[in-house]
């Protein structure tokens, strides 16, 4: 967390130094714009200090849509300003080289925008003011967007997964993949009974859940959860731990969970009978087990109750775990945690830190692996731009 802190601080500096303070304005106007960019920034280190978790801070709705909604829109603003400023940096280093090889300046069309002219109003304030309104709007409207995208109600995926020598008892399972839902002070009940509407109306064989469930202690979401104990499908509901799951009461979530009927699998499997043929389906825990001294992931163990025929579908909430999973002879990886990069060119960056898995099918030694976009977002940054939420509906299909 202290790299998020680090990040929104230089978000803060930048945004003062290149806009604030270049505001066409009095000082107590500055100072009280300056105020408003600090708190749009910061939410992050406020709410870590004064109003809870970051997973789930006690504020109301409203307020964590507004502070939200300052936070993207700062951070779009902050892109669109330093792209700006490099395009600007280029050309001003382009017509330096031009000038020292051609020996003279250049036509009035190529003048930088940031160099200094006689004749240019760009110092003035209504120019100040104009830039700072033309910059500003894009990124405000992005972020509403972005907003309403990321609170909606995720839309349904069908995709298929080609297996080679699956049992033809098996062709044509079909597995309803929910991932990242962040049940929490944005995404209540209502919510929630709107994923497991979609859900059940798909009459899928089987539910999994990979991790990333709620935000929150159980005393606060058990209204928001309940709805989850509707889930239902002909071979069960399975889920897996995420990251977020660890920050909230692990133990008690997991007692939660099974109460709903959600079967947790954690470095274990469940040997399934479908029509006449097994299926084995195994899940495992999350590396943030490791600070709170809890199992860490094991792939191997989750394998380790596999008959021999059977074939392996295993959960796994970050798809770091596909190398491994491959190694122990699973067929199938479902995954998530990656939220599909949220935004449209921020993705590379997100995939970097996710051993290059982003969103979609890949292929490791054999074994197929479905990142999953996510259905909801945690409510510290819940902004999708280009990247729509998803209720992944695979069919197993023999190769």
């Amino acid at each position: 967390m202290r790299m998020l802190h680090v990040i929104e601080a230089v978000l803060f500096f930048y945004l003062f130094f290149r806009l604030v303070l270049l505001l066409p304005a009095r000082r107590p106007f500055k100072a009280a714009a300056a105020f408003v960019l600090l708190l749009a920034t910061q939410q992050h280190l406020l709410t870590r200090l004064f109003f809870g978790s970051l997973a789930s801070p006690d504020l109301p709705r409203p307020v964590l849509m507004t502070q939200s909604l300052l936070l993207v829109s700062c951070l779009l603003l902050f892109l669109t300003i330093l792209l700006r400023d490099a395009a600007l940096l280029v050309r001003g280093v382009l017509r330096r080289v031009r000038r020292r090889l051609g020996g003279g300046g250049l036509p009035e069309s190529d003048v930088c925008p940031g160099d200094k002219r006689s004749d240019a109003p760009s110092g003035s304030g209504f120019s100040q003011g104009r830039r700072f309104f033309l910059l500003s709007c894009p990124a405000v409207l992005a972020a509403v967007y972005g907003l309403r995208r990321a609170v909606e109600v995720p839309r349904v995926r069908e995709t298929q997964c080609l297996l080679p020598g699956l049992p033809a008892e098996l062709d044509g399972l079909r597995i309803a993949h929910v991932s990242d839902l962040h049940i929490g002070p944005l995404l209540l009940r209502p919510w929630t009974e709107a994923v497991v509407d979609a859900v059940n109306a798909l009459k899928p064989d089987l539910v999994v859940l990979t991790g990333d469930i709620v935000d929150g202690l159980p005393a606060q979401r058990a209204e928001s959860v309940a709805p989850l104990r509707q889930l239902r499908a002909r071979c069960g509901v399975f889920a897996c731990a995420g990251n977020h799951e660890y920050y909230s009461d692990f133990r008690a979530w997991m007692r939660a969970f099974s109460s709903l009927g959600t079967d947790m699998l954690l470095n274990e499997g469940r040997v399934l009978n479908i029509g006449g043929r097994q299926l084995y389906l195994a899940g495992v825990t999350d590396i943030a087990a490791a600070r709170f001294s809890l199992p860490q992931p094991d792939c191997a163990a989750a394998a380790g109750g596999a008959p021999q025929t059977a074939v392996r579908v295993l959960l796994a909430h970050r798809p770091i775990t596909a190398a491994a999973a491959a190694a122990a002879g699973f067929d199938l990886q479902l995954s998530g945690h990656t939220h599909g990069g949220q935004i449209l060119g921020l993705q590379r960056i997100v995939a970097e830190f996710n051993a290059g898995y982003l969103y979609g099918w890949y292929a490791i030694r054999g074994m197929r692996l479905y990142v999953s976009s996510g259905a909801g977002l945690w409510n510290g940054f819940p902004v999708r731009l280009g990247v729509p939420s998803e209720i992944a509906h695979i069919t197993l299909r023999r190769a």
